[in-house]
């Protein structure tokens, strides 16, 4: 009967606009939640068959919800370096264990960032999940599988332990004497029985022999120990642009081999314009040679190398000589520069837009740890939303492909921002009322037909 049918029509009515309230309802609730994706009732009408000409059946209406994930929020800058947003498609990828994971552990997107580092070290967004990413070696290399969640794990950190870097290269800016007299002692001068490693040491005259100038700088060694060693020079009588050269440990009981500690010795010429002219140059071995010393390890064999008590292993350090000149100005230092760094802790974390997770120590070391995966789908507003502002894969929204960040169409991660909720609170706001008054019409028909059935059921008194 079309009184009924009106009826029913009234009620699926009410049904479709108590869903589009609801999703009105879940939009405002979020419209300050990181990186929420707006929901949608659209409304599409049902047609009955007629069955009898003239008479018309009512079919109603009925709500169909529509997310609309893929919409990107305005991103905008955050106070912590490790809240994240995806600039671009993809998502993070997370889950609810941080650590014990296995091919059973469920995982979930999301693009919520904001994530903080918590007491076990690992990075957490606020709805508790745990960031993935792959682990980077200490090599720098990368186990990356586009296709296999399993070699994901939590990013933690602060589980790193201490870090040290042994110096590997000293850069050496400074500028020698030209005008420098020649040493009386330079006569005598013998790296082997009257070296200036031995002067340093005991400032006997007999025994050494005085630099006309020396250059300290501190060495790191495997194990984050500091040790001075010495860049010293002696003018040459020979030749107007040749120096004696030697390097030598202070304490020379830091170093076995050579006299008092001595590592090198050799030569250091200049060319005649004063600028450095290392093919000729013998103080790291034949002319020519590149300029690098080597220690070898505590209790290894050869010589020079680290004192056995030490217990420190192998090092090779390369001298960049560049700027080391012959002018005739005063002899003196403008730069020494060895890298290298003592024992240090974490005091900071980093993300670049590449997705690399990096923790910062004390000693200005910067140790990469972890690269964050992005994860794509062919259709993401086909994604099945679940609690924690994230979502799972469905047969609509395909297999998900894991990428790095900027590569591949996949979003490049933007640090210290987040990602806003899509919301328009006008848009919702003006929904709210037209929701409103198509609920108020649809409750009339009911009442209206209601008074229809009411006649016809008097119709017989």
């Amino acid at each position: 009967m079309s009184i009924n049918s009106a009826m029913l029509a009234g009620v699926s009515g009410l049904t479709a606009n108590s869903s589009a309230l609801a999703a009105i309802s879940d939009n405002i609730a979020n419209i300050n939640t990181v990186a929420y994706k707006r929901n949608q009732v659209n409304f599409a009408n049902i047609v009955t068959a007629q069955a009898v000409t003239g008479r018309y059946s009512a079919g109603g209406v009925q709500g169909l919800t529509r997310q609309y994930i893929s919409q990107q929020g305005l991103i905008q800058s955050a106070n912590s370096s490790t809240d994240l947003a995806i600039s671009g498609d993809g998502f993070f990828i997370v889950t609810e264990k941080g650590f014990g994971l296995t091919d059973a552990d469920k995982r979930v997107f999301t693009r919520a960032g904001s994530f903080n580092v918590d007491s076990d070290g690992y990075l957490r967004n606020d709805a508790g999940f745990y960031l993935q990413g792959w682990p980077i070696a200490a090599n720098g290399t990368i186990n990356y599988n586009p296709s296999d969640l399993t070699e994901l794990n939590s990013i933690n950190v602060k589980n790193l332990g201490s870090a040290v870097q042994a110096t590997a290269n000293v850069t050496l800016n400074a500028n020698l004497d030209k005008r420098q007299t020649i040493s009386a002692a330079e006569g005598t001068y013998d790296p082997a029985t009257r070296s200036m490693a031995d002067w340093e040491e005991n400032s006997d005259p007999a025994t050494g022999t005085q630099p006309d100038f020396s250059i300290e700088m501190n060495i790191v060694d495997t194990m984050g120990g500091t040790h001075k060693v010495s860049f010293s020079l002696l003018r040459s009588a020979a030749n107007p642009n040749e120096w004696h050269a030697e390097i030598f440990a202070i304490p020379a009981a830091d170093v076995t081999g050579g006299p008092s500690g001595q590592i090198a010795q050799g030569l250091v010429m200049f060319n005649q314009d004063g600028t450095i002219d290392l093919a000729n140059t013998t103080l790291f071995g034949a002319a020519g040679a590149a300029p690098t010393i080597s220690l070898a390890a505590s209790g290894a064999g050869g010589t020079p190398r680290w004192d056995d008590g030490l217990g420190v292993g192998a090092q090779d350090i390369r001298f960049d000589l560049d700027k080391l000149t012959q002018y005739a100005s005063a002899s003196t230092v403008r730069i020494v520069n060895p890298d290298g760094a003592t024992v240090g802790t974490v005091v900071g974390v980093q993300v670049d837009e590449g997705g690399i997770v990096s923790a910062i120590f004390d000693n200005s070391q910067i140790r990469q740890i972890a690269r964050i995966g992005v994860a794509t789908f062919a259709n993401p507003d086909g994604l099945q939303a679940v609690s924690g502002n994230s979502y799972r894969a469905t047969i609509d929204s395909g297999e998900y492909v894991i990428k790095l960040p900027g590569q591949g169409g996949a979003g490049s991660i933007s640090p210290s921002t987040l990602e806003n909720s899509t919301v328009d609170m006008s848009a919702e706001f003006t929904g709210l009322i037209t929701t409103q008054k198509a609920y108020s019409a649809c409750s009339r028909i009911i009442t209206t037909a209601d008074q229809m059935l009411d006649e016809l059921i008097s119709m017989r008194r």
